[in-house]
């Protein structure tokens, strides 16, 4: 059965996941990170592709990505998912699979969800209990939004950028979002797209990425559809 093809649209961003096979660790030590980062930069920058938000968790990783054209996402994640696992293999002297299946991405509509998708992503360290602070995790970009360092993977989204008006306010105003937190239902719908690769908006989002690419945009609910009654009406 050939493959869904993806939800993509020019210029909209997509939250990207990727997992190690049965919940494997795909980053062993720094110098795996710091390789995939390299990988990331060079297959970035030759697709024209946006780099907003990252997090380089142990076994998977999320990434928020503005590419420029359609089909530019999946060349460049196709690149770097094989050149990351021959030199992962390689190092740690290992053979097969490291990737859960091809990576997950999930349309974002960014007027009302885009700094929702960054701030999960940063938080995603705090959520699975690794750190008390976003900062205190070292494989983030965290560090670029509060202004502690300047990350050169990372671009920053014109709504990043409206939140202040140099760097140390924007920073301020960014860490007062990360400690509001997320909201019990923004957190299950975040999930819930991101794994149904649909598109994250309101109605009138989803009613407009359905007309253009022809395909569901919704997250449909568990479960086989509730037949109809014999009793209802029609």
């Amino acid at each position: 059965m050939p493959r869904r093809p993806r939800l993509e649209l020019p210029g909209v961003p997509l939250h990207v996941t990727q997992r190690g096979i049965n919940k494997g660790a795909i980053f062993l030590d720094a110098d795996d990170r710091y390789h995939f980062r390299r990988l990331l930069r060079c297959a970035f920058r030759d697709h024209g592709i946006a780099l907003h938000a990252f997090v380089l968790m142990d076994n998977h990783f999320h990434l928020l990505v503005t590419p420029g054209a359609v089909g530019a996402l999946s060349r460049a994640m196709g690149w770097i998912g094989q050149s990351y696992v021959q030199a992962f293999n390689f190092r740690h002297r290992r053979c097969g699979a490291l990737w859960q299946g091809r990576f997950k991405s999930c349309l974002v509509q960014s007027e009302r969800y885009l700094l929702t998708v960054m701030r999960y992503i940063e938080l995603n360290p705090v959520r699975t209990a690794m750190v008390e602070a976003p900062q205190d995790y070292r494989w983030s970009s965290v560090h670029t939004h509060l202004a502690r360092a300047r990350d050169p993977l990372i671009t920053p989204h014109p709504l990043y950028l409206a939140m202040g008006s140099d760097r140390y306010e924007r920073a301020h105003a960014y860490r007062q979002w990360l400690d509001a937190g997320i909201a019990p239902d923004d957190l299950q719908r975040l999930r819930a797209y991101a794994s149904q690769e649909r598109a994250l908006g309101d109605e009138r989002f989803q009613h407009m990425v359905e007309t253009t690419l022809g395909r569901p945009a919704a997250c449909r609910r568990r479960g086989r559809p509730r037949q109809a009654s014999l009793r209802e009406p029609i």
